[in-house]
């Protein structure tokens, strides 16, 4: 995960300083840039790349979509910091990312080798057998509905976080929502036990 932060500082190419920067005239308000952003990510991103693992089901796949948004929010950070919507900012970079990817033909390929992947984490409070059904299910929803359950039961946003991430209507989120539930009881029969929230 330390790799992230120095491929986000290394793969940057030598800008001219913000406009911030420019405004105070010089390096010392460009490095506090660098430090707070490297603070910031240091402190957020382990819960980024779950959020990335659970949208893609994959960890190499999460580590580049952690990255990506690394990248994308260093270079948007003055921009985004001001505002302080820093984390649903990155939580979009990493569903518009996971979206576009598989919009790529290459990616639609399939992939054969020798070692089965890595399964994920499991609750120990869980049955491991309930627990791996459910998260079988839950990769085999389509993307918005995956998203909006991501979104929803492990990250714990609400639906109007959740519609201004996704840039959709609250209204969509329940009906995705609603959708992937139904999916998810008739995959899953009467061992489906998720409380829906209000």
């Amino acid at each position: 995960m330390e790799t992230t932060m120095a491929v986000a500082h290394a793969g940057r190419t030598p800008a001219r300083p913000s406009r911030h920067a420019r405004q105070q005239g010089g390096t010392h308000v460009a490095s506090s840039r660098d430090e707070e952003f490297t603070a910031w990510m240091t402190a957020r991103q382990g819960v980024l790349f779950r959020t990335a693992y659970l949208v893609s089901g994959d960890k190499q796949t999460a580590e580049d979509l952690v990255q990506t948004a690394a990248a994308k929010l260093y270079l948007a950070w003055d921009r985004v910091h001001e505002r302080g919507n820093v984390d649903a900012y990155v939580r979009r970079i990493i569903i518009n990312e996971h979206n576009s990817l598989w919009r790529r033909p290459w990616k639609k390929r399939e992939h054969v080798t020798e070692e089965l992947p890595e399964t994920g984490y499991v609750d120990p409070q869980t049955d491991p057998t309930e627990a791996a059904a459910l998260w079988k299910a839950v990769q085999a929803l389509p993307a918005r509905q995956r998203a909006v359950i991501v979104l929803r039961y492990y990250e714990d946003l609400s639906e109007a976080e959740i519609a201004a991430t996704l840039e959709i209507s609250p209204g969509t989120v329940k009906s995705q929502a609603s959708r992937a539930m139904a999916t998810l009881r008739t995959r899953l029969g009467s061992a489906f036990q998720l409380e829906e929230q209000s």
